[in-house]
């Protein structure tokens, strides 16, 4: 199992990386709006590698059976494993990288969700308040534990899905033996 879960969670999230690399050079031009889309479209992209990874198992480990339980531990350790990669990723890139263009960034993001507040008729009161709010966040962000914290929450709601969908749908139980004891499949020829 080691040795599945590995692979498949690296080739996972070397993926993730190369989306979150890949939406971070564009969305400048495509806009933060479309850059989330852009960005959330790669990491379900990236985690079809847990159905594959999970059906690898049922195939050469499972001998082509796999329970639900089994299927959701493993599909959650490759997900683990790939959300672990993202993050990894992303402090390397924000702390070494990209630190001072992303205080511009951050200034730019906070003038976006102002003006979509204001266009949405909330008052001015409102609108400092948002302000506020991003500030205390940004500060905090700045400390790489709660960065890794918030980073790491980001794959998490499409990676849980598609574990859950995935071990659903390869799931498979060992057909039952008829009276001879032998499977269903043997005992009619």
């Amino acid at each position: 199992m080691k040795r599945i879960v590995l692979i498949f969670g690296f080739i996972s999230g070397a993926l993730m990386c190369a989306f979150m690399a890949f939406t971070m050079f564009f969305v400048k031009n495509v806009g933060f709006d479309k850059g989330e889309i852009l960005g959330y479209t790669g990491m379900v992209l990236a985690f079809l590698l847990v159905f594959f990874g999970i059906r690898s198992y049922r195939e050469n480990v499972g001998g082509g059976q796999i329970s639900f339980g089994r299927a959701l531990g493993v599909g959650l350790i490759i997900m683990l494993i790939s959300s672990a990669c993202y993050v990894g990723a992303w402090e390397v890139i924000y702390f070494k990288f990209m630190h001072n263009s992303m205080q511009e960034w951050v200034q730019k993001y906070q003038a976006h969700e102002v003006e979509k507040l204001r266009n949405s008729g909330a008052g001015e009161a409102a609108v400092q308040a948002k302000l506020q709010e991003m500030k205390k966040i940004m500060a905090l962000y700045e400390n790489p534990i709660f960065n890794s914290m918030v980073t790491f929450l980001e794959p998490l709601p499409p990676g849980l899905i598609i574990v859950l969908i995935s071990a659903l749908v390869l799931r498979k139980r060992a057909k039952p033996a008829n009276a001879s004891g032998l499977p269903a499949t043997q005992a009619a020829s």
